[in-house]
């Protein structure tokens, strides 16, 4: 899929940094890169080179590099152009780009011409965005492999043996009065079987790498003063909750963010759970049930000198 128009836009987060990078994508690329540096650039070698104003007076002084179509990210003509990471020299960077005839790209264009390319699929595209949000380790490297298509490999593993078994059935379907039985010679039953399995643990899988990216909800329930917000505190390591000795102190959701062994957890603390009389106590613990409804993990908290009651 070929696009009319060139997108420019800055490929590093805003802020003061050693090195900032001004990433365009389009037709207009290598036009764009001559009047910028003044020359052409060679596909795939990174070119040491003054980035220069209309009145070729020097914006800065950076790394170029063109990517020639399709081998580059977009599928298109990409230009880099890596100069120092300060905010007002990308500004004046990108505005040279836009002045030679790009326009500002959309949030997620890059890869949305990725995808439209055949240069991702769907899965690889959202593991993009995983990547980039991931706030652990763990969660970091499971985007990093659906991005290297695993992820992808396995549903395409898992929708040939569909189709294989489909045509099984197509054809005992469509030759009933041969004395062949398709599907029970291809073992078909057995198939479908593993392929049940597959789809089950794949999704398990997903599952696993939600929770990996978004974190887990982990919410505390109890009667009052079980030690709920004792043990918030503790895992916080800071007074994040009040914790006195008086019950239902704790009357809305209290949230807390961790990270257990590279797992992000978002940890609630409830209200007490009871039958209050207090209009706004009752409040409380109809939110907390909502919490819970909403939970991965809820963890029932008891008073040891009473147990379960």
């Amino acid at each position: 899929m070929r696009h009319a128009d060139t997108i420019a836009a800055i490929a590093t987060s805003p802020g003061r940094a050693g090195i900032g990078i001004v990433r365009v994508s389009g037709p207009a690329v290598r036009n764009i890169a001559a009047a910028i540096l003044g020359r052409g650039l060679q596909a795939r070698v990174a070119t040491l080179s003054d980035f220069l104003e209309a009145e070729s007076a020097i914006l800065d002084r950076g790394i170029a590099i063109l990517y020639s179509a399709p081998h580059s990210y977009t599928g298109e003509d990409v230009l880099e152009l890596q100069g120092h990471g300060g905010l007002a020299v990308l500004q004046l960077v990108l505005r040279r780009c836009l002045a030679l005839g790009a326009r500002p790209a959309q949030p997620g264009e890059f890869t949305q011409r990725a995808f439209l390319n055949d240069k991702l699929d769907l899965a690889q595209a959202e593991s993009v965005a995983d990547l980039i949000d991931a706030s652990s380790e763990a969660a970091a490297r499971g985007a990093m492999r659906s991005l290297a298509g695993e992820f992808s490999d396995r549903v395409g593993q898992l929708n040939d043996a569909l189709i294989e078994l489909r045509s099984l059935v197509e054809a005992t379907l469509d030759f009933p009065e041969e004395e062949i039985d398709f599907l029970e010679r291809t073992g078909a039953t057995q198939k479908l079987g593993r392929l049940r399995k597959g789809v089950t643990t794949l999704l398990a899988e997903a599952e696993q790498g939600r929770i990996l990216r978004d974190g887990a909800k982990v919410v505390l329930i109890g009667q009052p003063n079980v030690g709920k917000s004792s043990l918030l505190n503790r895992l916080a390591r800071d007074e994040v909750a009040i914790v006195t000795e008086i019950p239902g102190t704790t009357r809305d959701p209290l949230r807390h963010e961790l990270v257990i062994e590279g797992v992000p957890v978002h940890v609630v603390d409830t209200a007490g759970l009871r039958d209050a009389t207090d209009a706004v106590e009752k409040i409380g613990i109809q939110r907390a049930w909502r919490e819970i409804d909403q939970a991965d993990l809820a963890l029932l908290i008891v008073d040891a000198t009473v147990g379960i009651t």
